[in-house]
């Protein structure tokens, strides 16, 4: 099974750690696209800032994002893992798993960036400020750069296994299952129900994927189909409804009453 999260838009910087080097981050063959946009967005954040800020969709009190954005072949890392925070991150928390969930969490997550394309839990990222819809100068979109990269490492990540697709519809844009993966790939959606009418707020979608990740691999569970998927975590206790097959794989839509 392999679980796609989305990145989150607030990340920690790390205080200390080892400069970035591409060569050690998980699915090599995404490196030379990770090279191409990592010297766009810093040669731009470093030689027109203002431009930049612009690009990125940034505020006049978010200069220091820009400036570290520049430096970014120079920042310290950490552990993805512990770069990526928000909603999804606090609830999967996953500095606080145990030892055998944190090992399924290193051969089964992969965090969907716009800067690096995949980054597994364990590798070591700076922290940035890129999206997944921005135009870079000289690269064109980092979503069509990713479209035309990503497929493969899916496709070696998930091997004969599960895909479990938990990413935005900004990130969904990167990289879509072909027909034979989509047999084999569920989406989840999560539904607030309240009053009997349902709607998607993002808290509660964002704090329950995270909840259902951290439940999934503390019970170890890995199920082979969108089906099985949808009865483990009725098993965990969740209110899960499947949607029929579609080209680009089965909806769950896990509805909730409360956080």
């Amino acid at each position: 099974m392999l679980i796609l999260l989305p990145p989150s838009e607030g990340k920690t910087a790390p205080a200390r750690g080892k400069p970035l080097d591409l060569a050690t981050l998980s699915y090599p063959s995404l490196t030379p696209a990770r090279a191409r946009l990592l010297d766009a967005l810093t040669a731009l954040c470093g030689q027109e800032p203002d431009e930049a800020a612009r690009v990125l969709g940034l505020g006049p009190t978010q200069a220091d994002l820009v400036t570290r954005n520049a430096e970014l072949a120079q920042a310290p890392t950490a552990r993805a893992d512990a770069v990526y925070t928000g909603v999804l991150y606090d609830a999967l928390s996953p500095a606080t798993l145990s030892a055998a969930a944190k090992r399924r969490a290193a051969r089964r997550l992969a965090v969907t960036s716009a800067l690096f394309g995949l980054v597994g839990p364990g590798d070591r990222i700076p922290a940035y400020r890129l999206s997944g819809d921005a135009v870079l100068p000289t690269v064109g979109s980092v979503a069509a750069t990713w479209r035309e990269a990503l497929g493969p490492a899916v496709t070696e990540g998930v091997g004969r296994g599960l895909l479990v697709d938990l990413r935005s519809s900004m990130y969904a844009a990167f990289w879509r299952p072909d027909a034979a993966t989509a047999r084999r790939t569920a989406s989840v959606r999560v539904l607030h129900e309240h009053q009997g009418k349902r709607k998607v707020v993002s808290h509660f979608n964002k704090a329950t994927k995270g909840r259902i990740v951290r439940a999934l691999l503390e019970e170890g569970a890995d199920p082979r189909t969108p089906a099985a998927l949808a009865d483990a975590l009725r098993d965990l206790g969740w209110k899960v409804e499947q949607d029929d097959p579609t080209p680009t794989g089965t909806r769950l839509d896990v509805v909730v009453e409360e956080v």
